[in-house]
């Protein structure tokens, strides 16, 4: 059997129903049956045995032991941080009493105070608190004057902090142990710490310290694969391994297993879970006794199972061996079976590539030699289908051609939403009376080339060219819910292009080229319309009218792309517009609004203002008179007459 690339018209065998039935009964063992038996059989065996149960039983037990480890860390993480917050809660109120009791005296006792802040040199700051109204009232304070504690903050800093989260503070009044994360106001990791104290005069009081977090952070430190963390009540973090989620005050309420924690009725629990990066998390908490909050222990799935990963892998690689020495053994065991399904192979490729003018001899009467003859004339077929479909395409959009072959466009057409595009060139009679002829067909098809590109590119069709005006639809052929963005993609696109397309113009014979473009969106009657002689795919309609008329307005607008109020309440969020004066165009006895587009909000060199665009494009631009009341406009456009009034 051989390929004859040049040989595309030679005759086909054909072969009969009683040939066939007789070419299967004189094969007991059919070629598919044999590679199957032999393949699919090694493959099975390697696939089930080494993949599927190891990867599933090493997968169970990975998952078992991270499950145990990120529970126990969260247990040993949780004892600690008590048995460190209970401590620091004695020695806050043993330094209170003291205070209290040399409240009055001539000179307080300073040996104290640095043995004090040389136990706790992370304290930086102590107050004893009453509460007059909804404030904090100063009974007494300790200030750590330390300069080895590297926080250059004053003492009225601590002061004003803790007026400032009193809100929070004040629940102390009622017996609850505050912890809130004051690192985002001091630029350095510290901590705010409020506990319940004794009664002074008929009078509750509180303690307000605020704490380095250095000693704390020490623990939450890891170099394995888990990331803890300590979270309040609200879900801001207060102790994290990245210092700076800290000092930045990050918030972690959004995540699944923050929330589960928050809303849970349980102490503990160990979930997975999809974090907002779109990875999945294998996560355990654990509730503060002394606190409303928890520490959490989470590990990215992925690299929890990254041995079980290399597992699979060493498994594919094996598989791929047992699967080259049974492609080995099927080669020396069936070389004449496998060679013409090879060559049928090739020419498969030939036909993906659009070479259709492949034509193979046929051999044996056998399921190959059918299936040759078969692909014979399945080949002759597309190659007569792919000429014609090149032919029509030439005339209407290929997507059409394909829909209009399959018989898939209805005649009368259907109602559709889509987007409408119109544009023309400025000034086209005047550049046209200065060119030949055969200057001007020139010079429109490479800049038509131009356009279609970016028509193209942004999955428009473009409906028909009227002399140098482009008409173009997205959405008209397919539903597409991005049709009014695709549509202004497009036009940006275009204006680009034109940038660059106008490079090195200038002149009589070169000129550089301006263009106006309107968008609309609506529903439109889209389909073959026309009568029995001549059919044309088109889109019909008052969203169609008004894009045409919006076009129209670039000039006195001194504007290139222009979209209606139905089009920007579809893209108002992504395209950056300045809305233009309103206006009443031929056709419409309401008002209409109209934009123009500047750029992308998401690009960075978006065009911001109108006068910017204007010099960009060398856009001459004289502000219009509004038109008196019931009195028409007529545009300077030499091209076209275009009504229009302008509205104060």
């Amino acid at each position: 059997m051989s390929i004859n690339p040049n040989n595309a018209q030679a005759k086909p065998i054909s072969t009969s129903k009683n040939e066939v039935a007789s070419i299967f009964k004189k094969s007991k063992f059919t070629i598919r049956f044999k590679l199957l038996l032999i393949i699919s059989t090694i493959i099975l065996f390697s696939l089930s045995t080494i993949i599927s149960i190891a990867t599933y039983v090493f997968k169970n037990n990975a998952r078992t032991t991270i499950e145990e480890n990120t529970l126990g860390m969260t247990l040993i993480l949780t004892d600690n941080l008590s048995s460190k917050f209970l401590a620091l809660s004695k020695n806050l109120k043993l330094a209170a009493e003291n205070l209290i009791e040399q409240e009055g005296a001539k000179g307080k006792d300073k040996d104290f105070k640095r043995i004090f802040f040389e136990n706790d040199s992370d304290v930086l700051f102590l107050g004893v608190y009453k509460q007059e109204g909804e404030e904090l009232v100063m009974i007494e304070k300790l200030y750590n004057e330390n300069k080895q504690t590297n926080v250059s903050t004053e003492e009225n800093d601590f002061i004003s902090t803790a007026n400032a989260m009193s809100t929070y503070f004040v629940k102390s009044f009622a017996g609850a142990t505050i912890l809130r994360n004051a690192s985002p106001i001091f630029k350095a990791p510290i901590l705010g710490f409020s506990i319940p104290f004794k009664e002074i005069g008929n009078k509750k009081t509180i303690i307000v310290s605020f704490i380095r977090l250095n000693a704390i952070l020490e623990s939450f430190q890891t170099s394995g694969i888990a990331s803890n963390f300590l979270v309040d009540e609200e879900g801001n973090l207060l102790a994290h391994p990245n210092i700076e989620f800290i000092t930045k005050g990050k918030n972690v309420s959004n995540s699944p297993i923050v929330k589960s924690m928050l809303t849970s009725n349980v102490s503990n629990k160990y979930q997975r879970f999809l974090e907002e990066d779109n990875l999945y998390y294998l996560g355990s908490f654990k509730k503060l006794g002394f606190m409303s909050g928890g520490v959490i222990s989470t590990v990215n799935e992925d690299r929890a199972f990254e041995e079980v990963y290399n597992l699979q892998r060493r498994n594919i690689y094996l598989m791929i061996i047992v699967l080259m020495l049974s492609i080995l053994f099927v080669y020396f065991y069936a070389n004449s079976l496998t060679n013409p399904i090879l060559t049928l192979v090739d020419a498969s490729h030939e036909v993906e590539t659009g070479n259709y003018q492949v034509n193979l001899k046929v051999g044996a009467h056998d399921e190959i030699g059918i299936l040759t003859n078969s692909f014979n004339s399945m080949t002759k077929g597309l190659d007569e289908r792919e000429k014609m479909k090149d032919a029509f395409g030439k005339f209407v959009n290929k997507d059409i051609a394909e829909m209009a072959m399959k018989g898939e466009i209805k005649l009368g057409g259907e109602r559709k939403y889509c987007a409408i595009f119109f544009s023309d060139i400025r000034s086209f009679t005047s550049i046209s009376e200065k060119l030949e002829p055969e200057e001007v067909v020139e010079f429109l098809n490479q800049y038509m080339t131009e356009m279609v590109k970016c028509i193209t590119a942004t999955h428009g069709i473009v409906d028909k060219f009227i002399g140098d005006a482009i008409m173009a639809t997205w959405g008209a052929l397919h539903h597409d819910d991005m049709a009014v963005v695709n549509a202004i993609n497009g036009t940006l696109m275009m204006r680009e292009a034109l940038i660059k397309f106008n490079v090195g113009r200038g002149g009589d014979k070169k000129p550089i080229i301006q263009i106006g473009s309107g968008i609309n969106s609506g529903y439109v009657i889209s389909g073959q319309i026309g009568s029995n002689e001549r059919l044309e795919y088109t889109v019909i309609g008052d969203a169609v009218n008004l894009a045409s008329r919006i076009e129209s307005l670039n000039k006195p607008f001194g504007t290139d792309i222009l979209i209606s109020e139905e089009a920007y309440s579809k893209v108002k969020d992504i395209f950056h517009v300045e809305k233009m004066q309103a206006i009443k165009v031929k056709g419409k006895e309401d008002p209409q609004t109209i934009f123009a587009v500047l750029g992308r909000k998401d690009d960075p060199n978006c065009i911001k203002t109108l006068p910017e665009l204007r010099t960009l494009l060398n856009i001459k631009y004289e502000a219009p008179e509004p038109a008196a009341k019931g009195k028409k406009k007529k545009s300077d456009d030499e091209e076209k007459e275009v009504k229009y009034e302008i509205l104060e």
